[in-house]
């Protein structure tokens, strides 16, 4: 699940996978990054993130360009990420999943988004960010995200090529946007 700066794509994917009784990876990835290079947490959360905030551990990926180190971070995650897949049903937030796993055929893509108002709207209200701090952090994070995508995958996470589903999260809220994931996900697997 790949999604745009305060479209609320961290809940909604937390949630998803409580209704569905499946895992749920995102920081996790970080974590087992850091023991696979031995490095410390703090060191991989460095090289992910060129800008210091609160907000940035839960949503600013590996920096707007690219080194050796990053590199390095991509390969072991996307080791981690084939793993995880490999292993049982789950959700994976970010990270190019969805051109990690783009030669399985038993995932669904999924792209969240909202109108800008709607996530400044989220980012001050849910997440307690000030309106100034808001703004900033949806452009840069927005941005990165983006060139960190089309880097390592080669085009944007929001290309519709490469989705499946697009929800727009501001339409239905994070739970009316989960029971449609949780019905999509029931029908394209047969689950009950």
């Amino acid at each position: 699940m790949a999604r745009q700066f305060g479209s609320l794509g961290r809940p909604i994917a937390r949630k998803v996978s409580e209704m569905l009784g499946i895992e749920y990876y995102d920081r996790e990835i970080v974590e087992f990054t850091s023991k696979k290079l031995n490095l410390p947490v703090s060191t991989i959360s460095d090289e992910e993130e060129s800008a210091k905030s609160e907000f940035f551990n839960m949503s600013y990926p590996l920096g707007m360009g690219t080194n050796e180190i990053q590199d390095q971070i991509f390969a072991v995650q996307q080791k981690i990420i084939t793993d995880f897949a490999e292993k049982k049903p789950c959700i994976i937030v970010g990270r190019c999943s969805d051109y990690i796993l783009k030669d399985y055929t038993d995932i669904i893509n999924v792209f969240i988004y909202a109108p800008y108002t709607a996530r400044l709207c989220n980012c001050v209200e849910i997440l307690n960010m000030q309106p100034a701090e808001a703004k900033k952090m949806i452009a840069a994070v927005d941005k990165a995200r983006d060139a960190y995508h089309k880097h390592y995958c080669g085009y944007s996470m929001s290309d519709k090529d490469f989705k499946h589903v697009m929800l727009d999260s501001s339409l239905l809220g994070v739970e009316g946007t989960c029971e449609v994931l949780v019905e999509i996900i029931r029908k394209r697997f047969n689950l009950k």
